[in-house]
């Protein structure tokens, strides 16, 4: 009957959290506390100082507690076949990543709950999974970024926050990125994902995911056929579940999530000063 109660019962091993995204931070630091596994819904939290205490909880078990949260995305049939590309170097040398998050459905932060939460960020409520898409495709994990956004879509509306965040970010390698979170576009809800190699290209779009592996202008795309979307929103489940059940190492699984928090919290910020900023990791 309470979220106390089942902190408490000493028969409950994982503590699963979908609230709204101002809850998740006290929640998920109060279940690490209380020796509970935990998934939750992205955002984990909202700033960089929260991201610390959480880390801090989590590390002070040892890496005996699992941590994860929902970026549901990487499950996907496409992006399982594209990080195996990558990986065998089949785009040669990556030089940039764009990735736009298209929501499509602004009744959702003009009337839903979304409209009364303090700070909503639509990078972590939308942008965070293209962003854990570049970092987890890609390898790296971008140094800066700069980021601009505004709120025409719903200006005379509820809604107090940015609807569009665009952010560019520069990585060690030298590789570009870019993330746009349009929470206030005319379109369906869709993902946009482009990935510019030296040897390839890789685009998703309205028309479909293809591959292009020529530069002449005779060069037809190759259409990639696997389904760009998860079977379900709770793919991730069962593998977190199996590291608990076995007490495999899940560390690096935080650690990724962490990055992502870090990259998606060093945007906000960077997006009230118009102005660049220098990614800090938790």
């Amino acid at each position: 009957t309470s979220f106390e109660e089942i902190l408490h019962d000493p028969k409950v091993q994982i503590v699963s959290i979908a609230s709204h995204d101002s809850a998740h931070f006290e929640q998920v630091v109060a279940a690490l506390n209380a020796g509970k596994h935990v998934f939750v819904e992205k955002p984990i939290c909202r700033t960089f100082d929260e991201l610390e205490i959480i880390k801090q909880a989590w590390f002070q078990h040892r890496g005996k507690l699992k941590l994860s949260s929902n970026l549901v995305l990487r499950s996907a049939p496409l992006y399982q076949w594209l990080k195996r590309k990558v990986e065998s170097e089949g785009f040669g040398e990556i030089y940039a990543f764009d990735g736009d998050y298209l929501y499509g459905r602004l009744h959702k932060i003009t009337q839903g709950w979304r409209q009364s939460e303090t700070d909503y960020s639509v990078m972590l409520g939308g942008g965070i999974h293209l962003v854990d898409l570049m970092l987890w495709l890609t390898g790296e994990n971008p140094t800066s970024a700069y980021v601009a956004g505004n709120k025409i879509c719903t200006q005379n509306t509820s809604f107090n926050y940015y609807d569009h965040i665009s952010a560019l970010l520069t990585f060690p390698s030298s590789m570009v990125g870019r993330i746009t979170s349009h929470f206030g576009c005319v379109h369906r809800h869709h993902h946009v994902v482009r990935i510019f190699g030296t040897e390839a290209t890789f685009i998703y779009d309205d028309s479909g995911p293809r591959l292009h592996q020529k530069r002449d202008s005779m060069g037809l795309a190759s259409p990639v056929h696997h389904p760009a979307l998860p079977n379900t929103k709770g793919d991730l489940i069962p593998a977190f579940v199996d590291a608990v059940v076995c007490n495999s190492d899940w560390s690096q699984h935080t650690q990724n999530m962490f990055d992502v928090i870090s990259v998606c919290v060093a945007c906000d910020a960077a997006v009230l000063d118009n102005s660049s900023r220098e990614v800090e990791y938790a």
